[in-house]
């Protein structure tokens, strides 16, 4: 299910996979310095259940538009199916998978938190442990399948948030006695470990912007209509690399000469538009020249084979 290649949407669901992320570890954090001893010294339970009620809902929230905006999004089509069901996806499956176990899993701990009274507190108590596991999931869903993880404030963004929660964590498990500057010490190695460690071995080049070469195989179908004096061809077909191209060519052919024709390139996920005019068609090739917005140029060039359910062929672009 996609409905649009808007930029906004694409800006939308990274803010909010990032923002929820960012709520999740707060949330986390202030679960881990609260609970237990520092709680009955220093806060009271209906402040700690505040706390973390307000924290989920926010959450939840920003996982919805999260969601809706992939959904809704062009770039990376997932269809219903694959947004519901773990590992089910094309795009990094196992990365995306935890992610939505990991939404998944914080949807049954709100309807628990829901029915709190009606449980024994021992057993809400053991399942809001699952908080941990949700934002471990998220860690490794927003490191491993994220779009911008080798940005480098993102990189630091996430090394602030799993050295602190990792760090409280430990003084937790040491019953409070950790001594502050060694909580310290140890959440700022974290921060510039990770971060060191995503840009550097497990750096991802980012996705061009409007790449102004593009050499790729090219998936698509040829539609026929008109009669031996003129036939119009729709070609529409894709590139996968660098980054996702959506064509489109419309060739008005007669058997003396090229009528009219117009071309169409649309760049994800920017959404930007390149439209143009075919200069030259062979009997399964164009070529043509389109401008971007910005004003700058594209000459393409592709040719195609017939297959079973489509064609396939190549695609060039140069400026």
């Amino acid at each position: 299910m996609h409905l649009t290649s808007s930029p906004a949407i694409w800006y939308a669901a990274r803010a909010s996979g990032v923002a929820a992320y960012i709520v999740l570890s707060v949330v986390v954090a202030v679960g881990i310095t609260m609970g237990g001893k520092a709680q009955s010294r220093r806060w009271p339970r209906f402040a700690v259940e505040d706390v973390h009620r307000f924290g989920g809902l926010l959450v939840g929230s920003l996982v919805v538009v999260h969601v809706g905006a992939i959904a809704m999004d062009a770039f990376l089509p997932f269809s219903i199916g694959q947004l519901i069901v773990p590992f089910a996806a094309r795009y990094r499956p196992l990365w995306t998978g935890l992610g939505i176990f990991a939404a998944e899993l914080l949807l049954a701990l709100a309807i628990t938190n829901h029915y709190r009274k009606r449980m024994p507190h021992r057993w809400w108590r053991l399942a809001h442990y699952a908080n941990f596991a949700v934002w471990s999931l998220a860690s490794l869903h927003g490191i491993f399948a994220g779009t911008d993880r080798s940005a480098a404030w993102l990189a630091v963004l996430y090394g602030a948030c799993i050295s602190v929660v990792l760090a409280l964590t430990a003084w937790r498990i040491t019953g409070g006695t950790m001594r502050p500057g060694r909580i310290l010490v140890a959440g700022a190695a974290g921060v510039v470990v990770l971060p060191v460690i995503l840009l550097g071995p497990l750096r991802k080049s980012p996705i061009p912007w409007d790449a102004a070469r593009v050499s790729e195989h090219l998936t698509g179908e040829v539609i026929r209509n008109g009669t031996q004096l003129k036939e119009i061809v729709s070609f529409v077909g894709q590139a996968q690399a660098p980054q996702k191209l959506l064509v489109r060519a419309d060739l008005l052919v007669s058997p003396q000469s090229l009528e009219a024709t117009s071309l169409q390139l649309e760049y994800l996920p920017s959404g930007d538009i390149c439209r143009g005019r075919v200069t030259r068609v062979g009997m399964t090739s164009f070529g043509g020249i389109c401008t971007l917005p910005n004003g700058q140029r594209r000459v393409v060039d592709a040719g195609w084979v017939p297959g079973e359910t489509g064609v396939a062929g190549t695609i060039s672009l140069h400026a």
